[in-house]
């Protein structure tokens, strides 16, 4: 699905203007708390109505918040800022005539994360073009498939509206090469490899045929309808094949040719820099995926002390009389790690026991863990978590796939960081706290990354591990993502070509060029991409130096926990006068 630009990047100026003329009136008698609360929900109910995906992942009963009958849309890419400049104005206005200091703590903290979202909204006005919604593991064509086989079946009207929804692909993909088109005929169209690797993944899809998991997710979730009778799940099924014939595949097909008639367009081959204002769009691009107000230079520079950190800490428990110890006892100087019980459900039931007293409870959920279908295992990431609905947070989901998980010290880091205490646990404590709906659209990659990949550090610990081995591993996941980080800054901002980023890994002992050159494949097709994860990281472990700095005795691991799981999703330096206070 396109990546969103922020809260507003759809909405019309006419149709903002309709809803906000329409309850103005009344809102003359609210105190500050409640006008600012329906003007958030106002824009809540406009924003998720406008694509079918997001309303229907984002709500499961969206009649339950004064959503009727809206429009069956997947929305599309503008390639001009003018409407959504002239909206994103207008909505700052609104909001920014409304008393912050009128409101209480939750409202302040919405309307900051509201406001810095509108803010960058308008900063991101020259770059429209910039964006890309495809690339490899994340673009629209990796995403899209797998939204729809989880697109959840709770009524039968739910599946007339699926259907339509692949009737609406075609348009949905037209809007996604007219943007490419225009990406070209301005000089920004991606290189020609990232193509051909979008290309290749297409034909893929395409050539899974009737062993295509959009048919048997179909069937799967039809069967489970309680309102449908076996004529009409039959019928039902038969549109499916009928509609992802006539519209899913030929939209595909359309976007192969799209990409092969426009793939030598593209003029670089290298990072953003080497574009007209590519270093400047870099630099919003970090801060948007981020979260962090740090400039480059700084990012650089705090990535190599951490790095140093890790590398010292690594020297030190190699040299340490109780390594050299446990190394000869065992034989080896790092022994494998192996799980007793290597099931998916007992690794989550294992990672959630060993939260402990550093984590706040939080409620029981029911999760299932699926798995990727071979075929696309090597155009999608390693793990992800579905975000469930802001109303039914009972059931969780997290695929798994199986052709990046090697070992089982992956499988139970890579749940670490899905589940406990990562994206699943995040997620569902912080919809615990029954946050006001907007907030469920102010995401915050580096945040929400930042805080798995935290997480998943914590994880190594949890494990039957002796400590020494623990921390070996652990520091040394920390240094490999330093690397992808610095390769990031590096090929988009400081203009490494392939050979400088081949010198660059040779430098810490990683040679093997097939590997390097596809890093720097999927760096140049995802700019910030690693950062969200490894900035986030950091910004996660500064921000606590800061706690305990600030708290002294009275800090502990649960209070700094709390304070950021209560706070939410935000930029990290709206994060931390948030934690901060509490």
């Amino acid at each position: 699905m396109p990546k969103k630009r922020s809260i507003i990047a759809l909405l019309l100026v006419s149709a903002l203007l309709l809803i906000l003329c329409c309850v103005e009136s009344t809102r003359l008698f609210l105190n500050t708390d409640r006008k600012f609360e329906a003007f958030s929900n106002d824009l809540f109910c406009q924003e998720v109505s406008g694509n079918t995906i997001t309303l229907h992942y984002t709500l499961q009963n969206p009649s339950n918040y004064g959503i009727d009958n809206p429009e069956i849309s997947l929305g599309g890419y503008p390639v001009s800022s003018m409407e959504i400049n002239a909206a994103t104005e207008n909505c700052l206005a609104l909001l920014q005539a409304i008393p912050y200091q009128e409101l209480n703590a939750d409202n302040q903290t919405t309307y900051r994360v509201l406001e810095d979202s509108l803010q960058q909204t308008l900063d991101s006005a020259p770059y429209i073009l910039y964006d890309e919604p495809l690339s490899p593991l994340t673009g629209t064509q990796a995403q899209l498939p797998v939204l729809l086989s989880e697109y959840q079946f709770y009524r039968a009207a739910d599946v007339d509206t699926y259907l339509e929804l692949l009737q609406a692909l075609p348009e949905h993909f037209d809007s996604l090469i007219d943007f490419e088109q225009a990406k070209s005929d301005a000089g920004l169209f991606m290189a020609s490899y990232t193509a051909d690797a979008i290309i290749k993944e297409c034909n893929t899809f395409l050539n899974m045929g009737s062993s295509n998991y959009l048919y048997s997710s179909f069937e799967d979730r039809i069967e489970k309808l309680e309102d449908c009778d076996d004529a009409a799940k039959d019928s039902y099924i038969s549109q499916n094949e009928k509609a992802l014939k006539e519209f899913v595949f030929p939209s595909y097909q359309k976007l192969i040719s799209a990409l092969t008639r426009l793939r030598e367009t593209g003029k670089n081959p290298n990072g953003l820099c080497h574009l007209p204002d590519g270093a400047s769009y870099y630099e919003y691009l970090v801060k948007r995926e981020t979260g962090s107000e740090r400039t480059i230079e700084e990012l650089e520079t705090l990535t190599k002390n951490q790095m140093r950190e890790d590398l010292l800490i690594m020297q030190n428990v190699l040299t340490s009389p109780e390594y050299e110890t446990l190394a000869e006892t065992s034989g080896t100087p790092l022994p494998d790690f192996a799980l007793q019980d290597s099931n998916p459900a007992a690794i989550l039931i294992d990672l959630k026991g060993k939260l402990g007293d550093n984590f706040p409870a939080i409620p029981n959920v029911d999760t299932e863990v699926k798995y990727v279908q071979p075929e696309m295992e090597e155009y999608l990431s390693p793990a992800f978590y579905m975000v469930p609905a802001i109303d039914s947070t009972d059931s969780q989901t997290i695929y798994i796939n199986s052709g990046h998980i090697p070992d089982d010290l992956d499988l139970y880091t890579t749940l670490a960081h899905e589940g406990y205490p990562g994206h699943l646990y995040q997620n569902v404590y912080y919809a615990s706290t029954n946050p006001a709906p907007i907030r469920s659209l102010l995401g915050c990659g580096g945040y929400t990354e930042g805080w798995a990949t935290y997480t998943e550090m914590m994880s190594y610990y949890f494990t039957s591990l002796p400590s020494e081995q623990a921390s070996l591993l652990q520091h040394n996941a920390s240094v490999l993502l330093g690397l992808y980080a610095l390769a990031d800054m590096g090929i988009h901002y400081e203009g490494w070509t392939l050979l400088d980023t081949v010198s660059f890994f040779h430098e810490y002992g990683i040679s093997d060029t097939d590997v390097i050159e596809d890093i720097y494949d999927l760096i140049i097709a995802d700019p910030a991409n690693y950062l969200k994860y490894y900035v986030g990281y950091l910004e996660f472990l500064e921000l606590k130096k800061e706690a305990i700095n600030q708290w002294g005795e009275d800090f502990t691991q649960k209070r700094f926990h709390k304070a950021v799981l209560e706070a939410g999703t935000m930029p990290f330096y709206l994060l931390r006068e948030t934690v901060l206070e509490k």
